[in-house]
């Protein structure tokens, strides 16, 4: 299994950037895909997931700026990121999440690399 994120960056605040994950060794099509952030000090939190039917949830503090979207043709997830804060600075991750519904969720895969954004104010 590896899930590789890219699309990091150094952003102003009120920037944008588009994160994707490439999935393999998964059912891809069969599984929900979510994009994870995580700050020092802090656990793990999923912001956005999308389950295998596109049905979506995302975090009150990400909605209506993130959207989260897959491509299963290309095995791979994505997350457009715009009007970016400072709260938003963290390393992202995408995982397989066992429920949308809850912030710290158990995953199906072992973690891949993370992408770093940080969001200059």
């Amino acid at each position: 299994v590896q899930l590789q994120a890219s699309g990091g960056g150094l952003v102003q605040a009120g920037g944008y950037l588009r994160l994707s994950c490439e999935a393999s060794g998964i059912s891809f099509r069969e599984n929900a895909m979510g994009w994870f952030r995580q700050v020092p000090g802090k656990q793990r939190e999923l912001v956005a997931g999308i389950n295998a039917s596109g049905w979506i949830k995302y975090d009150d503090s990400v909605k209506g700026r993130f959207t989260i979207s897959r491509d299963s043709a290309k095995r791979t997830v994505f997350l457009q990121m715009n009007n970016l804060n400072a709260g938003d600075t963290a390393v992202y991750y995408c995982n397989s999440p066992y429920s949308l519904y809850v912030k710290h969720p158990g995953t199906r895969f072992s973690w891949g690399q993370g992408t770093l954004v940080t969001v200059s104010s």
